[in-house]
């Protein structure tokens, strides 16, 4: 049979087939889909085959070539063909037929990699989507939780609370979580309950009904006022109680204030814009070893916290920003020469004067200190705990915990996948049996007898 028979026959099983000589160039070829006809194929007839292949996949082409020749069972490959028209993915079969002759058959992937293209938009998409409604969800939570007036959400068909907020708990004087799947009748007085069931039953047949004034179960006089809603094919009734006359709100006097930042076991210290010291409480004099507030007024805080010109303006930097900052680690510098390892936390907050600084500093050297050292501590256990360690170690002494911890949960993986055997880990790893069984110890995970596989 010669080539032009054979290419024809095989053009039946795939879009696109060569047949080549022994030395891989191009014999003869069929397009048995019309729409490749244009790529400029026929022009390649007396090249190798590899020549048409992009760099990237002739690799692949020399071992099909070599697995048909010695006779082993043959596999598809994916391969880039650079053509008059672009680039044209195909999956490639390499059997050997007669006289040292090959067929290359191949398969177009153009639907196949669009298909993939679309499935991969429409992820990309649903992710954005989910992330909307996590974000949205996020901020009705925040209102409903900070919402002073008490509000519940209220399941129309069984007139059980699904939801309350910190307000409704405080009002009804409940634990938080105590009103979920509780009936709604229960939040008010027995004699009020036919009223308020009366109540939401009309909210469900008209959105003019008038608030009603009931008593709740502790005694206090409230208006309650409901609007239906529907929410996952579900009626709901959004319960909104409203103080009879409103309480006049209290509000901690400045001296409060000042008396409960002066106890504050941590140090706090306010600075304006440019971080000179306005007030400073007195866990941080101590911590910076002065003897009263005179001290530290009118001094910039780079005096004693961080180094100067550096970790605090850093920190102001992000400050006026984003607004706040949270632990971030440097040193405190006493008077008498000695450091103390903080971490400082701060807000950007309006002031009387003009914007100005908050921040509150934490002690941490006795934490840091108790650690264990390097050669007995449990290796960190995520990349948030990898980071903790930026200032306390050097570059290099973190990428050594991240390749350790990188190889301990790889091991773990491999264990867990295997059953806990050490054979098949090891072969999943990609090591020997002996090089596992040394991580194994070095990282306390089991010791260097091997088991019985």
């Amino acid at each position: 049979m010669n080539s032009a028979a054979v290419a024809g026959l095989l053009a039946a099983v795939g879009d696109l087939t060569f047949v080549l000589d022994p030395d891989g160039r191009i014999i003869d070829l069929a397009i048995g889909d019309p729409q490749l006809a244009g790529y400029g194929f026929h022009d390649a007839i007396g090249q190798p085959f590899i020549d048409t292949v992009m760099i990237e996949g002739r690799g692949k082409v020399v071992e099909m070539l070599s697995e048909a020749a010695l006779g082993v069972p043959a596999r598809w490959r994916q391969v880039t063909h650079a053509t008059v028209i672009g680039e044209l993915p195909v999956r490639y079969l390499i059997v050997a037929i007669s006289d040292g002759r090959f067929a290359a058959i191949g398969r177009d992937l153009r639907e196949a990699a669009a298909l993939q293209q679309r499935l991969l938009q429409a992820q990309q998409s649903l992710e954005r989507d989910y992330l909307r409604l996590r974000q949205a969800e996020a901020r009705y939570r925040l209102l409903f939780d900070m919402a002073n007036e008490p509000v519940l959400i209220v399941d129309a068909a069984t007139r059980r609370i699904r939801e309350a907020n910190s307000a409704a708990t405080r009002a009804l004087a409940v634990k938080p979580g105590a009103l979920v799947d509780q009936p709604v009748s229960t939040i008010v007085d027995p004699a009020e309950r036919e009223a308020l069931i009366a109540h939401l039953g009309a909210v469900e047949a008209s959105d003019e009904v008038p608030p009603i004034a009931v008593r709740l179960r502790g005694g206090g006089a409230v208006q309650v006022a409901a609007r239906l809603f529907r929410q996952a094919r579900s009626a709901l009734l959004l319960v909104r109680l409203a103080p009879a006359e409103p309480a006049p709100v209290e509000s901690p006097s400045d001296t409060d204030w000042g008396e409960v930042v002066e106890r504050m076991p941590d140090g706090f210290v306010l600075t304006d814009r440019q971080l000179v010291v306005r007030a400073a409480n007195a866990a941080f004099l101590e911590l910076a070893q002065l003897p009263t507030i005179e001290r530290a007024k009118g001094a910039r805080l780079d005096t004693w916290v961080g180094r100067p010109g550096v970790d605090v303006d850093l920190i102001a930097g992000q400050l006026r920003e984003h607004g706040s900052v949270r632990n971030v680690a440097s040193v405190l510098r006493g008077l008498d020469g000695g450091q103390e390892e903080i971490e400082i936390s701060g807000v950007l907050a309006p002031g009387a004067e003009g914007d100005c600084f908050g921040f509150t500093i934490r002690a941490v050297g006795r934490r840091l200190r108790d650690m264990p050292t390097a050669g007995d501590k449990p290796l960190p256990r995520s990349v948030e705990q990898l980071t903790e360690l930026v200032g306390r170690m050097s570059l290099k002494e973190i990428v050594r915990e991240s390749t350790d911890l990188i190889e301990r949960l790889c091991i773990e993986a491999a264990l867990a996948y295997t059953s806990d055997n050490r054979a098949s880990a090891a072969e999943v790893l990609g090591v020997s049996r002996q090089s596992l069984y040394s991580k194994l110890h070095r990282h306390g995970l089991g010791n260097l007898m091997s088991d019985e596989d």
